[in-house]
């Protein structure tokens, strides 16, 4: 089965990257710009990974976090963060809402597919 991923972030260039970062693997990369379309994206794909920003318009990360934690369909979504603030403050509120790690931004790309391969597996695409 073709992992799914959900980028929810208000940066269009972050979500560019993000379909570069992912384009060699075998997964299906969704694409949310805030929260509140991120709950209906992922509500409707059911991702088995959501990659989401701490800090957006209309309904930032947390929020989406929390709504997500009580959605019985949506509660046990692994997320990773993303953040350009790591303080302890931010870490400790997204750790007690069950996120499976974190990335400051600006972030490396080695770094990022690190983590998210440690909650998927990526299996890159043969190249013909």
């Amino acid at each position: 089965m073709t992992p799914k991923i959900l980028s929810v972030d208000d940066s269009r260039a972050i979500r560019m990257v993000l379909k570069r970062l992912f384009r060699p693997f075998a997964c299906e990369l969704f694409e949310a710009g805030d929260g509140e379309e991120g709950l209906a994206v992922a509500t409707s794909v059911k991702p088995d990974l959501i990659i989401l920003d701490y800090n957006m318009p209309v309904m930032d990360g947390v929020t989406m976090l929390r709504q997500m934690r009580e959605n019985p369909e949506l509660k046990r979504t692994p997320v990773i963060m993303l953040t350009a603030d790591a303080s302890s403050e931010i870490i400790n509120t997204v750790a007690r809402l069950g996120v499976r790690d974190y990335v400051t931004k600006p972030f490396e790309d080695a770094q990022l597919l690190d983590k998210v391969s440690r909650v998927i597996s990526l299996n890159r695409v043969e190249e013909a």
